[in-house]
């Protein structure tokens, strides 16, 4: 039996390569989008090695056959594989060469059966004429490398992963440049030697060609002056634009331009600037350097909108409309803007009252013979600024907590009236150029904001949203804010000069509109320039009805579900808005509406059901555990514990203040990371204690011990006057050693004689105590106007009691107290606590 057995067959799925050629040892990324290739690609990725057999295609077709492939390719593992909408993208490695024994179509896929094809390996591989062969390739293939640019790490890297000879050619093969049937040769070249010698023709032959492009190169440059090249390269560029179809002639251009500032009704200032501009222009060489900089700057004044107006609708109700459609509650604030609509609007009908009287009074002067002005006279500057006046009011600064729709307020206002809307973001400016611009002088000056602004809105009086005004910036160069008192102060901006302009551009016909997150971060002089529009944070029944007007079916929509594949119950709504959610506003609110979109989506998608109606309770599961933990009211009442209610920009919400009397020399104790107000507050409660201890009911050698007064949590610093009244109240029921009622919050200022004063936000304070379960407050007297803000449902469910004296206060927060003819009288014993005296230290 002889020795010699032939080679095994192997069965590969075929990926058809056009314009291409795999040699083995090479990495050859690919993209595959053929239904036949994917299929092949597909079928080795379920096998263990995932090898395919790479061949390359006699011709460059869509559609490929038995026939159309050449006989020989490598065997190669796919790798790195990424799918995308149009195919995938992978990497092919090479393996081994391998023969074509039998091609088939099956399944809509080539298949070949394959076996290795033997390398012959060089006769005596110590034969000096076969290393010189070997030798000469590796010096030629470097040479190569360095004049194509590449690293010289890299060629050694390169080189030293080629050690064997027939590697070497494989590798210089599958990098040079040449045509794909030349390196099919290549492939079918089976002897080490004569692969050796092919590859170091192409090598050589690609030399020579760099070569002579260098030296061409060289030549072509040492013979074209600079003044030559710069004309060779503008006929260059002409032709390019001739052949894109750019080329409109330059002095057409010019003439265009000359048309358009001859139209403009440029004041009289602007008008002898633009005229000595042209007047440069047209004496200085059309390719210098300066000339360009001048036609610039023309064409930035032929692009303002010196005389374009949009045709405004001040319609009041129709604006009410649009307000009431695309926001929901804010009413406060949707009534002031429409204040300022209907100003606009009586004083434009008031002008054109006027405008008619005073044509009228002209016709008769003119019919009576004295000369008067007559229908078509020029407007002197008198009557244009006349006619500008009702465009002219307050700017309108809308501050308030983030995601309370300030931005989309103004953008509202703008559809209301009919006008452009314009944005600006100012967070983070720190430089006077930002608004101003940079002078011409400067090498890429261009125009500030505002006047970008007027030219990306094309009119006159577009509504300007400058955003986030409070987050400027200052930096050695300049003050944005300065730069902004005059663009925002009517009696001076009809006339805001840009740096880069150098000439006025009337600004008084826009209506400008700031947002802010924090009043106290802007410059006082810039403020006092602005009508403030306070936008309060939404209650928990405004940011239910905003989830399912708004919210809601807009991540529906963006999630590709309807609203009868997901069903949200008021009740899961509530969860989401009190367990998962502390705002102000309502951006938090709509991206967890989002995950429980995006996890019913999945779970439909997944066939596990066609539709899911979620109540409070099936919240979590989608969710997980809430991450808000709201303050709830105590259970009972406790000596030395008082509930007060603070304000955030996010909400309001109650707090307990806890007090303890202890042995020791009569000092106050104060932690929980109080701000020097707070302890202010703390000091005068207990002086106030002390200079009426009789009227309180205290004993004198109470004063004798420590008071410990505690404001969780710890870890939040805290800070106001408004937890006046609760911290009295917390320190006299220690030291009277009567309980606070638990079902009761209160809030206001104190002072030493006992009179409490106003505080600030009142409805976020109090609807704060609401959601805690709270459903009596006490407040300052002068307060009581503040609950108009409240809800009406909120006010029904209250118990409110305006206080103006502390002895009131603590007469209804204290158990068993009544305030009569000013004064405090406890008709009940002091109750026994259980933690009466506090700790005692030793």
């Amino acid at each position: 039996m002889s020795e010699n057995t032939a080679p095994a067959t192997t069965t590969y799925p075929v990926v058809p390569l056009r314009n291409a050629v795999l040699f083995p040892g090479v990495a050859f990324p690919i993209a595959a989008g053929r239904s036949g290739t994917l299929r092949s690609i597909e079928t080795a990725l379920r096998k263990p090695q995932n090898l395919v057999f790479a061949v390359t295609q006699r011709e460059d077709t869509e559609a490929v056959g038995p026939e159309g492939l050449y006989t020989i390719g490598t065997i190669a593992q796919v790798t790195n594989v990424q799918r995308g909408p149009g195919g995938m993208r992978l990497v092919l490695n090479g393996q081994q060469r391998g023969i074509t024994m039998r091609l088939t179509d099956k399944n809509g896929m080539l298949e070949a059966a394959v076996v290795p094809a033997q390398e012959m390996a060089a006769l005596d591989p110590n034969d000096p004429a076969f290393k010189g062969l070997y030798k000469e390739l590796r010096e030629r293939a470097a040479e190569l490398g360095k004049k194509l640019g590449f690293p010289d790490e890299g060629i050694d890297q390169f080189l030293r992963e080629a050690e064997e000879p027939g590697r070497l050619a494989d590798l210089v093969a599958g990098y040079i440049d040449i045509p794909a049937s030349e390196r099919q040769v290549l492939l079918e070249t089976l002897s080490v030697e004569e692969r050796l010698r092919r590859t170091l023709v192409h090598v050589q032959r690609q030399i020579t060609v760099l070569a002579a492009q260098e030296d061409i190169k060289s030549k072509v440059q040492s013979e074209i002056s600079d003044r030559q090249r710069e004309m060779y390269l503008r006929e260059q560029m002409k032709a390019i634009q001739k052949e894109l179809g750019e080329d409109g002639g330059d002095d057409e251009s010019l003439e265009e331009l000359k048309k358009k500032l001859d139209g403009l009704p440029l004041p009289e200032e602007a008008r002898r600037e633009v005229d000595r501009e042209w007047k440069r222009l047209q004496r200085l060489s059309k390719d210098g350097m300066e000339a360009q900089v001048v036609r610039t700057y023309l064409e930035n004044v032929a692009e303002l909108p010196w005389g374009i107006r949009s045709e405004e609708k001040l319609d009041v109700a129709e604006a009410a409309k649009v307000l009431d459609e695309d926001h929901y509650g804010l009413a406060d604030v949707k009534d002031r803007v429409l204040e300022f609509l209907a100003v606009l609007q009586m004083r434009r009908l008031k002008a054109e009252a006027e405008k008619a009287e005073a044509a009228a009074a002209a016709l008769t002067a003119s019919e009576a013979g004295d000369g008067a002005a007559k229908d078509g006279d020029p407007k002197t500057p008198a009557d244009a600024k006349r006619e500008a006046a009702p465009n002219k009011g307050r700017i309108l600064l809308f501050a308030g907590p983030p995601g309370v729709g300030k931005t989309s307020i103004a953008k509202s206002i703008a559809r209301a009236m009919g006008r452009k809307y314009v944005r600006i973001s100012l967070g983070g400016a720190r430089d006077e150029a930002d608004v101003r611009g940079h002078r011409r002088t400067y090498v890429g000056a261009m125009p500030g904001r505002i006047i970008a602004g007027m030219k990306q809105a094309g009119t006159k009086n577009p509504v300007f949203l400058l955003d986030e005004i409070d987050k400027l910036g200052v930096s050695y160069q300049g003050d944005p804010a300065a730069a902004l008192l005059e663009v925002l102060d009517p009696a001076q901006n009809d006339s805001f000069t840009d740096h880069y302009l150098g000439i006025p551009f009337d600004l008084s016909e826009v209506l400008f509109v700031a947002t802010a997150n924090f009043l106290q971060n802007i410059p006082g002089p810039l403020q006092d320039r602005m009508e403030v529009v306070s936008f309060s944070g939404y209650t928990e029944a405004e940011k239910l009805g905003i989830a399912r007007t708004y919210l809601l079916p807009r991540q529906l929509r963006d999630n590709g579900l309807s609203s009868d594949q997901l069903t949200l119950e008021d009740s899961a709504v509530a969860a989401v808005i009190t367990g998962y959610t502390r705002e102000a506003g309502v951006r938090q609110l709509e991206r967890e509406l989002g995950r429980l979109a995006r996890k019913v989506a999945r779970k439909i998608a997944a066939g596990e059901t066609t539709a899911v109606t979620l109540a409070a309770g099936d919240v979590g599961s989608l969710l997980g555990k809430p991450k808000v933990h709201p303050e709830k009211m105590i259970r009972a009442d406790e000596v030395g514990v008082s509930t007060g209610m603070y304000y955030t920009p996010v909400g309001g919400d109650i707090m307990f203040v806890e007090a303890a009397l202890m042995r020791g020399k009569g000092e106050v104790i104060l932690t929980g990371q109080l701000g020097d107000v707070m302890k202010e507050s703390a000091r005068a409660a207990w002086t106030f204690a002390r200079s009426h201890a009789a009227m309180l009911g205290i004993a004198e050698d109470s004063f004798e011990r420590d008071l410990h007064v505690h404001v969780p949590a710890g870890a939040i610093p805290k800070d106001g006057p408004s937890a006046g009244i609760a911290m009295a109240s917390a320190l006299v029921s220690a030291l009277s050693k009567r309980p606070v009622r638990h079902d009761l919050a209160m809030t206001g200022e104190i002072t030493l004689s006992g009179r409490v004063l106003p505080i600030g936000g009142v409805k976020e304070k109090v609807l704060g105590a609401v959601r805690a379960g709270i459903r009596t407050v006490v407040l300052p007297k002068e307060n009581e106007a503040d609950l108009d803000d409240l809800p009406k449902d909120v006010l029904e469910m209250l118990t409110v009691h305006a206080v103006s004296d502390l002895g009131e206060a603590l007469a209804i927060t204290l158990r068993g107290a009544s305030f009569q003819n000013g004064q405090l009288l406890f008709g009940v014993p002091a109750a026994a606590p259980r933690v009466a005296d506090g700790p005692e230290i030793h």
